[in-house]
């Protein structure tokens, strides 16, 4: 059966995310025609995530409700290419979403921008170190993106998001109170920053023992009412914990659902189609333009929905395939390190240490929205990395997120897995216990890449996505020394014991990690080495932008969510101020 083709529109935007929503929002503002196709279903934010039902960690957290349905789409895992890789069939390192307002929906709030360093790694470690220092299998790259550039379009963000925090680096001052070591900022956060906790008291002063500069990390949960850039209200959070793998009941935490769509469903040239799975983008005869895109709706017809600009705002594993599946870009071929699309994928390395007390008590069970305080003299290249023998780096943190009953549980080394014995050692340190945590880089290497399965199929009988990854020499080494750092914090606590862990030596599914997967899609100025450029156009169909964590050339410490939402914002004006006026390649 021949799919059904609709009306054309100025733009069809994949996916309802950080990327979709604000995309939408800037382009259907400034009057284009806009439809926006998810995947997932609509929620009404009021009958669905109603308080108490929205606690419920054993639907959301454990059971998935509102992340990808691994049952129709998946992607198929290995860690080296002389496996064979099977299908993920249950959630575990990460969680993407599936549902209006994407991914951001269930995130923890964590609103930290990258660092100036970040977005030239490879210049500064080559001038600092040596182009030697970088290993052999590495492909560090650099963003083609200068600071002073997009500085505008992190604060533009941060008053979407209305994120709290204290600024460190203002015009160029340090500023008391923030991190020191960020980069430069022309104004304040719009929010004042979370007050710390019990905890994070704890982990301010054994880090001052130690010589470090703690701070609040910034958070995008509402520190006080605000209304946004989008004159869109929100209310200030309440600290009831459930926030990371839930929707907000206050509306507290920013995502697409608070932020951007009680302004964006009021745009009259925009329209919202859930339940619509995007098969490809469609091209002309000669390849080098698209036409719009193919997808299955709500009751399983294929329809063609025209456009002249198309925007893959999906995530990260989503714009990679449809970007190999639509034939755009030459996919990359890890034996001879050629083409462009599925290399440089990354995720997030990590590492944490529990502290026990016999004499304190807290009040885990309060919290959420990125209550955080942390120390940033590990993170960028604050410090000399020479003597260390490795690139990358951390920040320390501790989080008062919130002890959900069914994963907050955590117990001294040798205590019994089950048994009478267990749960006393889990109701004895439930309120006896916080954990100090490194987030940290990690790099892309020749051997990490995403392409198309030859084997394993979706529901639509297209093919899965393949990812091949595993940790590498430079990021362990990187990862035990900050655990050491973290380990050296947990002392000058003076608890009475403590539990460390690391990621392991090989990447694994099991367990979750963060939803922190990037690249793929990544940008450059070199069309050898990058899929899109500085404004996340494809160099080969310049009316298809590809935006979100795709786009990264390698994973910094920080968060990613607050850099895409600034990719959004950038590409979108790149979009309304240069392209509309002169369609065509911007670069």
């Amino acid at each position: 059966m021949s799919a059904t083709k609709l009306k054309p529109v100025d733009v069809v935007v994949v996916g309802s995310g950080v990327v979709g929503s604000i995309m939408s929002m800037e382009l259907a503002n400034a009057g284009l025609r806009v439809v926006c196709l998810e995947r997932g279903k609509s929620f009404d934010g009021d009958a669905d995530f109603h308080k108490p039902n929205v606690y419920d960690e054993l639907k959301y957290d454990r059971h998935s409700d509102i992340f990808q349905n691994l049952a129709r789409d998946t992607l198929t895992f290995r860690n080296n290419g002389g496996q064979t890789a099977l299908p993920m069939r249950e959630m575990g390192a990460f969680k993407p979403g599936e549902m209006v307002g994407g991914t951001a929906a269930h995130w923890g709030a964590n609103a930290r921008r990258f660092l100036p360093h970040d977005f030239a790694m490879r210049s500064q470690i080559e001038q600092r170190y040596g182009k030697s220092f970088i290993p052999e299998d590495c492909n560090l790259q650099d963003w083609g993106l200068d600071w002073d550039e997009i500085e505008p379009y992190y604060d533009q963000f941060e008053n979407i998001f209305g994120v709290g925090g204290k600024a460190g680096n203002l015009n160029g001052e340090i500023q008391e109170g923030g991190n020191p070591y960020e980069g430069e900022r022309s104004r304040d956060y719009p929010n004042p920053p979370t007050r710390r906790t019990y905890q994070g008291e704890l982990f301010a002063n054994a880090a001052r023992s130690l010589g470090y500069v703690p701070f609040q990390g910034p958070s995008a949960a509402m520190t006080q009412d605000f209304r946004n850039l989008y004159r869109v209200q929100m209310l200030q959070c309440v600290s009831g914990g459930f926030c990371s793998s839930h929707v907000c009941a206050q509306g507290a935490k920013a995502n697409p659902l608070t932020s951007v769509f009680p302004a964006l469903m009021r745009q009259p040239t925009f329209e919202l189609r859930p339940l619509c799975n995007v098969l490809r983008v469609n091209k002309d005869s000669t390849g080098k333009k698209a036409t719009g895109v193919t997808y299955i709706d709500a009751r399983g017809n294929e329809v063609e929905q025209p456009a002249d600009i198309v925007v893959l705002g999906a995530y990260c594993f989503n714009n990679v395939r449809l970007m190999l599946l639509s034939g755009i870009g030459t996919p990359y071929d890890p034996r001879t390190g050629t083409g462009v699309v599925g290399r440089n994928y990354a995720y997030q390395q990590g590492s944490s240490v529990e502290v026990f007390f016999d004499d304190l008590e807290f009040n885990p069970f309060i919290g959420g929205g990125m209550v955080n305080t942390s120390i940033d003299e590990f993170n960028g290249d604050v410090i000399d990395r020479g003597p260390l023998g490795f690139i990358g780096g951390a920040y320390i943190t501790t989080n008062t997120r919130g002890a959900a009953p069914i994963k907050g549980k955590p117990v001294p080394p040798g205590t019994p897995r089950w048994g009478a014995e267990w749960k006393k050692a889990v109701a004895h340190n439930y309120r006896r216990t916080m954990s100090i945590s490194s987030h940290a880089t990690c790099l892309s290497y020749k051997q990490n890449y995403l392409d198309l399965d030859p084997t394993y199929k979706d529901a639509f009988g297209q093919p899965l996505l393949r990812m091949t990854f595993d940790w590498h020499d430079n990021d362990l080494r990187m990862i035990n020394y900050m655990q050491e750092r973290c380990v050296e914090i947990a002392k000058a606590m003076n608890g009475s014991r403590m539990n460390g862990k690391n990621k392991g030596t090989h990447f694994s599914l099991v367990g979750y990690q963060s939803t922190h997967n990037v690249g793929g899609a990544v940008m450059g100025a070199d069309p050898s080495t990058s899929v899109v450029n500085k404004y996340l156009q494809s160099w080969d169909v310049p009316n298809v932008f590809v935006v979100g964590g795709s786009a990264f050339p390698q994973q910094p410490a920080n968060g990613p969510t607050e850099t895409i939402g600034m990719l959004a914002c950038w590409a979108a004006d790149a979009i309304k101020e240069s392209y509309l006026k002169s369609p065509g390649a911007l670069v």
